[in-house]
């Protein structure tokens, strides 16, 4: 046998994609202490926190409107499952966080979905979850957007605007009636 052959299997790592967005960031500066575009790992048993109070948060936002401790991250495996999630919790008591349109007051938490906007004040976070096997740790990977999340994403949990026909009928009206559309000559109407 090779040393190849030999060499134990590597295991892929969960990874959350955090992209920033604040429509005043060049001015006021305050993703400056975040590391961008480069991977980092946390482990699995730590939380991540994210707020301004450097010791006490791994990931800080410079910013007096941002809480101290603004909202945290949990890794952990679902139950009887092999799958890996993270839970978010809002830690500010002044500030409500909206995950996907779902608002979460003060110690409310609950499962990040795997594509999601997270938002409070006029911050704006596109946060994307990579599926992974390792159970010791997670990485995060940052990034900056230049154009507002909400405006320049289409995802899943936003409504979507869908072409009306002109005679007014909804393709998932066939839909829902277990129809498919047909195509009709406007000389047969």
């Amino acid at each position: 046998m090779t040393s190849f052959e030999e060499a134990a299997t590597e295991e892929t790592v969960t990874c959350l994609h955090l992209t920033f967005y604040h429509p005043c960031q060049d001015e006021k500066m305050m993703f400056r202490c975040l590391n961008f575009c480069k991977r980092e790992q946390v482990r699995a048993d730590e939380t991540a926190k994210f707020g301004r109070d450097s010791s006490v948060c791994r990931y800080n936002l410079m910013d007096t409107r941002v809480s101290r401790i603004q909202f945290s991250l949990q890794f952990f495996r679902k139950l009887h499952t092999s799958e890996y999630c993270f839970e978010i919790k809002n830690l500010s008591k002044k500030t409500k966080l909206t995950v996907n349109q779902t608002e979460l007051g003060y110690l409310n938490k609950i499962d990040l979905p795997w594509k999601c906007i997270i938002c409070f004040g006029d911050y704006q976070i596109l946060a994307e979850i990579q599926e992974g096997e390792s159970m010791d740790y997670f990485e995060t990977h940052l990034h900056l957007a230049e154009a507002p999340i909400l405006q320049e994403r289409c995802l899943p949990c936003l409504p979507s605007l869908q072409p009306i026909p002109e005679n007014g009928i909804s393709p998932t009206f066939f839909l829902s009636q277990g129809k498919s559309p047909t195509e009709i000559d406007e000389n047969e109407l």
